[in-house]
């Protein structure tokens, strides 16, 4: 065996020599594999970090258009109900205008009727006084108007 002396005087053999330094190496690759599982450990940590800051973003995000798409839905919502609004006041206005002139119409053709009437007994009045006979007869008459004829009947009663 070898022999070495140390700075004391101490023999050193080389089998403590390489005993240390495969100590030195062993301590090294455990240094080194704690270091790998640290970094490991850290890079999933990492990892796991970020994708709960992307899980966040894309709620936020989802959220966000969640909430637009509702304030979407709403107006439209709103403009179909304004549109049917719209439509329902323009057709009654429709229909009012329509019965308004319905009525207009039935009132002249009443009023045409009735002075058609007028027309009638004061030409039977003239004709029955240039008869001179007052005294000789009465006259009554009878005047039906409907929304479709015009009913006219007169009577000469001789007392």
């Amino acid at each position: 065996m070898n022999h070495l002396k140390t700075s004391h005087g101490d023999p050193i053999l080389f089998e403590e020599a390489d005993e240390v330094i495969e100590l030195k190496r062993k301590k090294k690759q455990n240094l080194e594999k704690s270091l790998k599982k640290k970094t490991k450990a850290a890079t999933e940590i990492q990892a796991w970090w970020r994708g709960t800051l992307v899980r966040r973003t894309l709620l936020h995000a989802a959220l966000r258009a969640w909430i637009i798409q509702r304030w979407w839905r709403q107006t439209l919502v709103n403009l179909l109900q304004k549109k049917r609004r719209e439509a329902l006041v323009t057709y009654a206005n429709t229909v009012r205008a329509v019965v308004k002139i319905q009525s207009l119409v039935r009132m002249w053709r009443i009023h045409w009727r009735y002075c058609q009437v007028l027309n009638a007994i004061r030409i039977i009045q003239c004709h029955w006084e240039c008869q001179n006979c007052y005294t000789c007869a009465l006259l009554r008459g009878h005047c039906v108007v409907t929304a479709t004829h015009l009913q006219f009947h007169i009577e000469i009663i001789n007392p």
